[in-house]
């Protein structure tokens, strides 16, 4: 699953959105502003974000121009407006943006967008220039290469079909991955003695998604409240 930024500064769409991405096993920042969103991305790169266009402070091509500019937009961003022309829609994706939602923004519409702007390789202007750059040790252009592949390790199954010896993987796969998060929360508990705000820090959810996420994965929230 991937680090949502989510960049508006209507508190109904950061929230609509923020539940919709929840259900969906993704993590989720929220950002009301230009200010808020640059916070955001110093702290950690997001995966994608989902960037509003008409923002009080500063607009959203002009935040998305600002990353482009410094280096920092290596991860798809997807812009969202309600009453965005073409031409600016055009823009942004000039600039860097790898998609447009328009609002109101239809459920199927932004899985299918993130989806794949999620599978989509992100070439930053740094990545295309080294790509053109020529090779000076031959004193004559060669084309980019890289070396092989190297095989990923396998996961660890045992016999019974169980990854770690604790998720089955016969199962469909919403319920292997609430089997994942539940032993996933329950160690960052563990090892935090149950205090919310370090495992807060540790899991990168703010604390009201944290107890609502072990709440729905049915964790003990009474044992947490007394050992906060």
């Amino acid at each position: 699953m991937a680090r949502i930024l989510v960049v508006d500064d209507e508190i109904g769409i950061r929230e609509l959105l923020s539940e919709i991405l929840y259900d969906e096993g993704h993590t989720v920042e929220l950002a009301e502003n230009a200010a808020q969103a640059r916070a955001a991305r110093l702290r950690a790169r997001p995966d994608l974000v989902l960037l509003d266009i008409w923002m009080p402070d500063t607009d959203g091509v002009s935040l998305l121009k600002e990353w482009g500019a410094q280096g920092l937009l290596d991860m798809p961003v997807i812009m969202m407006s309600g009453h965005a022309t073409v031409d600016t829609a055009v823009e942004a994706t000039r600039i860097g943006a790898v998609d447009f939602l328009e609002k109101p923004i239809t459920l199927q519409k932004l899985l299918k967008t993130i989806a794949a702007g999620l599978a989509r390789p992100v070439i930053t202007p740094a990545l295309a220039a080294a790509a053109r750059m020529p090779d000076r040790r031959n004193d004559q252009a060669q084309p980019l290469t890289t070396g092989p592949i190297p095989d990923l390790p396998a996961p660890v199954v045992d016999r019974n079909h169980s990854l770690l010896g604790s998720i089955t993987l016969d199962q469909p796969l919403r319920d292997a991955r609430d089997e994942f998060e539940r032993i996933y929360f329950e160690y960052h508990l563990g090892r935090e003695n149950h205090s919310m705000t370090r495992v807060s820090e540790k899991t990168g959810l703010e604390r009201t998604h944290l107890y609502r996420k072990l709440k729905q994965l049915g964790i003990d929230s009474s044992r947490k409240r007394n050992a906060s």
